[in-house]
Order: C-alpha cells, then sequence, then structure tokens
C-alpha cells in the first residue's frame, strides 16, 4: 500500500490533536502552519548545519523531542539533534549482501558484548565473528531508550541510535566494517509497544489505541482512525536501517503482539518494503519475524496470500532442545518432555501445528505447507536473549550443564536443516548471566519495574527471592561477558567445537540445502538415542548417561563431540551425552 507523501520539510511534524505548535530550533521559536493532513510545518526553520531542536505543542513550556528524530545527546527526554546520514562515505560497494539460507546468526547485545559496551568496540570483534563462522551479525535494539542502560525493548525514540553506544555515525561505521569482514546486519526492530518512560508520540496524535493493550501496554494504532500516518511511520523506520544505514535486514519483535485487522496486514507491507529494497540495492534482504503464532502464512509468498517475509523465529525447536538436554519441564516446556517432540520439530518445523497446547489451553498451531517454505525459513536455536533473560536468574545453559550436554545443543542448532542462530558467549559455554536490567532514572518505575518482574515468574514456578533487581547497575555489570574464559579448559574446547560445526555446515550441502521432504528421524525413548537424516549426511546424538550402540551406522565420521567409533559391520558406539556427524 502506498500512503500520501509527507513532504520534505526539514522539521515538518504530524500531529493531528494539536491547535498549535512551535518549533524551538537552537534556542529561537518558530510559529508553525498546518499544510494538510495533520502535518504542521516551520517556513523559516534553520535551513542547514546541525541543530537542537524540539517541539512545544499547544501552551507547553517544556519541549519535547521529534517522534522521527535521530540522535537524543542529553536523552530521550531532551533537544534532539539533526543528522545527516549522506555525510558517510560508504565503504561496501563491493558487499553484495547475504541469502538467509546457509547462513548463521550470531546475537549479540551491544551494552553487554564488550567491556566498553560501545558500536566501535563491537566493532573490533567482528574478525573473532568471522573465524567463528557466522554470516549475519544480529544487534538487539539500539534505539533511544530511558537511562543509561536497557535490554532495548523499552525503546521510545524509533529512529534514534542509543548515544551511549556511540549514536548513529558509530552505527554506519559498524555496519560498514562488518560488511568489510563479510558480515551482513540484522538489526532487531520493535513496532509492537513503547517503553514506559519518554513515550510522547501520544501528545502529537494518535499513535496508540487506548485500551487495547499487549503484554507491554497500550497496542501501537495499526487499523484505527489516523492508522495510515502511524503505519508510515512504523515503515519509513523500517526503511531508514535498510536504506541509511545499509542493514541487510530486520528482525521484527513480537508481530503477534500486532492487533491489525486491515485487508493488507502490516507484516505484508514489510515483505514488500524489503523486496523493493533489494530491487533497489541489488542485495537480499531478509525480513524475520519473531512469532509466536506458529502460523506459516508468514512465510508463504504474498502471491498466493502469504505475508512474504524471508524469516521466522522458532520456539518450538528451541523448547524441545531445552528439554531434552535439561530435563527441565515447568511451563511452556511441558510439552516437549520428549525425544518425540524433537524428532517432529526436526522433521515438519513446528511442534504445535494444531496440536493441543497445555501451558496455552488450547490447540494451537497449523502445518507448513512444505511445498511453499525451505527449512532454512525458521530461525532456530538453543539459547537466545529471552530464553536467557526471561528465567529467574537469567542463567545459560552452561551455568548447570556439562560439556557434553553443551555439545549436544550445539550440534542440534548447527546441523538442524533450518537457519541457526547462536547468542553472544554461547560458542564458549560463557558463564556469566544475562539477566534483565534497567536504569530508570524515576525511582518509582524502577520499583514498578522490579516488582512486575517477580510476579512475571509465578507461572513458571520459580522462587521470586533470587530474582535480581533489574535496577541496580550489578545486575547489568554482571551480564557483561568475559572475554577470558573462551581460552580456557572445557570453554575453548567447546569453541573448537562450534568452529568445527560451522565450518561442516558450509562445506556440507546436505545439512542446510534440501528441502523439509529430505529429512527422516529415528529415535528410542527408553534408550535416549536420536538420529536424523539429510540425504547421505547422518546426526547421531545420544542423550543418555550410558554408552549407545546402532547397529545400522555405516559411514565415515566427519565429527565427534567425543568418542565415537564405527566398527565394519556398521555399528556405532556413542559415548553418553555426545554425537556423531556420519556420512555414508
Amino acid at each position: 500500500m502506498t500512503y500520501p507523501a509527507s513532504g520534505s520539510g526539514r522539521f515538518d511534524i504530524w500531529a493531528p490533536e494539536v491547535t498549535a505548535i512551535t518549533l524551538l530550533a537552537d534556542g529561537a521559536e518558530y510559529p508553525m502552519s498546518q499544510r494538510g493532513e495533520g502535518w504542521w510545518t516551520a517556513v523559516n526553520a534553520p535551513a542547514g548545519g546541525e541543530v537542537d531542536y524540539g517541539y512545544l505543542p499547544g501552551t507547553d513550556t517544556t519541549p519535547l523531542p521529534d517522534p522521527r528524530s535521530r540522535r537524543q545527546p542529553a536523552g530521550v527526554h531532551s533537544l534532539s539533534r539533526t543528522f545527516d546520514p549522506s555525510a558517510h562515505e560508504w565503504a561496501d560497494g563491493n558487499w553484495a549482501g547475504r541469502e538467509l539460507q546457509g547462513a548463521v546468526i550470531y546475537e549479540l547485545h551491544i551494552g553487554t558484548f564488550t567491556p566498553e559496551g560501545t558500536l566501535e568496540a563491537a566493532a573490533g570483534k567482528l574478525g573473532y565473528l568471522k573465524n567463528l563462522g557466522v554470516d549475519f551479525v544480529e544487534l538487539l535494539p539500539v534505539n533511544g531508550f530511558n537511562g543509561t542502560h536497557n535490554w532495548g525493548y523499552d525503546g521510545v525514540l524509533w529512529y534514534a541510535v542509543h548515544e551511549g553506544y556511540g549514536g548513529p555515525a558509530a552505527y554506519q561505521r559498524f555496519v560498514d566494517a562488518a560488511h568489510g569482514a563479510g558480515l551482513g546486519v540484522i538489526q532487531d526492530v520493535v513496532y509492537n509497544h513503547l517503553g514506559p518512560s519518554g513515550n510522547y508520540l501520544p501528545k502529537f496524535g494518535p499513535y496508540l489505541k487506548s485500551g487495547e493493550g499487549n503484554t507491554w501496554g497500550d497496542s501501537v494504532n495499526l487499523d484505527g482512525n489516523g492508522s495510515d500516518e502511524v503505519r508510515r511511520y512504523i515503515l519509513d523506520n523500517a526503511a531508514m536501517w535498510l536504506r541509511d544505514y545499509h542493514v541487510d535486514g530486520l528482525r521484527i519483535d513480537a508481530v503477534h503482539a500486532f492487533k491489525d485487522e486491515r485487508a493488507v496486514h502490516l507484516l505484508e507491507e514489510f515483505g514488500a518494503l524489503g523486496d523493493t529494497v533489494a530491487a533497489e540495492t541489488g542485495r537480499p534482504i531478509t525480513m524475520i519475524a519473531e512469532s509466536d503464532l506458529n502460523n506459516p502464512r508468514l512465510l508463504y509468498p504474498r502471491d498466493v496470500n502469504g505475508y512474504g517475509l524471508e524469516g521466522q523465529w522458532s520456539d518450538d525447536f528451541h523448547h524441545a532442545v531445552h528439554v531434552n538436554i535439561s530435563g527441565e519441564t515447568e511451563g511452556y516446556y511441558s510439552d516437549f518432555d520428549s525425544l518425540g517432540a524433537l524428532a517432529k520439530v526436526l522433521r515438519d518445523g513446528f511442534f504445535h501445528d494444531g496440536s493441543y497446547s497445555s501451558f496455552r489451553g488450547r490447540h494451537h498451531g497449523r502445518p507448513i505447507n512444505t511445498g511453499l517454505v525451505h527449512p532454512a525459513a525458521l530461525v532456530v536455536c538453543s539459547q537466545n536473549h529471552d530464553q536467557i533473560g526471561n528465567r529467574a536468574t537469567g542463567d545459560r545453559l552452561s551455568q548447570s550443564l556439562s560439556y557434553g550436554q553443551l555439545a549436544l545443543a550445539a550440534v542440534l542448532t548447527l546441523t538442524s536443516p533450518f537457519t541457526p542462530m547462536l547468542f553472544m558467549g554461547e560458542e564458549y559455554g560463557a558463564t556469566t548471566p544475562w539477566q534483565f536490567f534497567t536504569s530508570h532514572p524515576e525511582p518509582e518505575l524502577g520499583k514498578a519495574t522490579a516488582e512486575g518482574r517477580i510476579k512475571e515468574f509465578e507461572r513458571m514456578g520459580w522462587d521470586p527471592a533470587v530474582v535480581p533487581d533489574p535496577q541496580d547497575p550489578e545486575t547489568f555489570n554482571r551480564s557483561k561477558l568475559n572475554w577470558a574464559e573462551a581460552a580456557e579448559g572445557d570453554h575453548a574446547r567447546l569453541l573448537d567445537l562450534y568452529r568445527s560445526l560451522t565450518a561442516l555446515r558450509r562445506s556440507t550441502p546436505e545439512l542446510a540445502g534440501l528441502g523439509f521432504t529430505d529429512t527422516a528421524v529415528d529415535y528410542s525413548e527408553e534408550e535416549g538415542w536420536l538420529r536424523f537424516r539429510r540425504g547421505d549426511v547422518h546426526v547421531v546424538l545420544n542423550f543418555s548417561e550410558q554408552a549407545v550402540k546402532l547397529e545400522d551406522a555405516a559411514g565415515s565420521v566427519l565429527l565427534s563431540t567425543d568418542e565415537a567409533s564405527v566398527a565394519d559391520g556398521g555399528s556405532l558406539l556413542l559415548a553418553p551425552w555426545s554425537a556423531a556427524i556420519l556420512k555414508a
């Protein structure tokens, strides 16, 4: 869908619910005039140069930041600052982009990935990531939020890059450096809600639908009065990342929280936008939805009434892997307490594809039409920011499981038919937690956040007494990676395994290139083993405390996580909690 043009006035603003508005620019006031469709313009405003500015709606005397602000040097409650994205001289002219199929994604949080917590410091790790064998770096949200540090999901100024990370110029340099290292960049974006502090959008117009909330507050107005401009606000933001910052794709947060009853769904518009920018640039653009719906329509082409996205997260894979390596079955893990659940996910993509979900108390999902979707469209992981950070203590698998169990998770993730995603530090078994952290300056908001956090864990059966205070600076500091671990003992051993697995995935077309119908799975609940085949490559995993012997496992061993041997008769002996990859 094409929305009416908003015009090109430098400080134009959509504010249909105010009767008067004044632009404050470099200390001078410029009364704004209406130019139609709820838009206001300031004819005599500064035409060039870097400008600090804000808006005074009605009789307000405190200026508000620009909803489309590119910079917030003093935080989200203060004046905006102009930024010219065309000033950066890009060096990525030879970057051809990267398709999702066959790729490995690495998810990281700028503030905790390095001790410095900046884009510049993260750029210093790009060589390490290239050597690890990843293809895309996926950044957790970097847009403007209240305070000095945050997960990123409390953003209120979607167009601004958090100044503490280095701001928008540092972001351009990071993407340029990533492309120079041969890595694509996927940016995590949040369009389903706004954070609790610094959201001034309702002062200007009907950006939200009061009383129609989701988990995090009022829903964004995607289908009500004025929603044309709200949707353009979102789509223009998505286009900004793809065009001005050269990112290779977007990960769209919690699309199941979108409330959109329009005939053309916002997700379909994201798919169309990605195709448009890909045609403009000649580079692939990857749009990935985080979805809890198990609805494959997101992945179907638009010409068969799908949304045309390139990928979606698959929580079912995570849950099946987590249960079978950890034994944890509380809450939403309860349905996945079997190797049969893991086998179904490996074979069909979704576990809940119309089946009964005990956690939801209803049937959930629908089957994937395997003629329309490649397995690579499902992005899978054994750990991610949600599945770690939303645990009571933010504990990683590496804080409670053995090397063998972590190795099984690695093999499952990196040899599955799907697109693997790693969470920062997973590859060396980081023992630092990744906890939920905030830095709200308002004491009452900090208190409410901490109390709300405790209530969230009641349904999962976790002890609220162990939940760290999100506002305590040490919660943030504890969550920073300790890179010294990567060179020590089993940490180094695990890192070598991850590097070997990414190399094997790249050199073995059967692992990433075949479709759903090319995967066969068999398993034994009693003996604790599972095997899946992709062409003539077999991945065999032992989830038990005892060695297992399979009689029909002929072939050469491409990789093993522990002792594994194939006898002349075709039998394979696997050590406890280990895996082997064979080629017939």
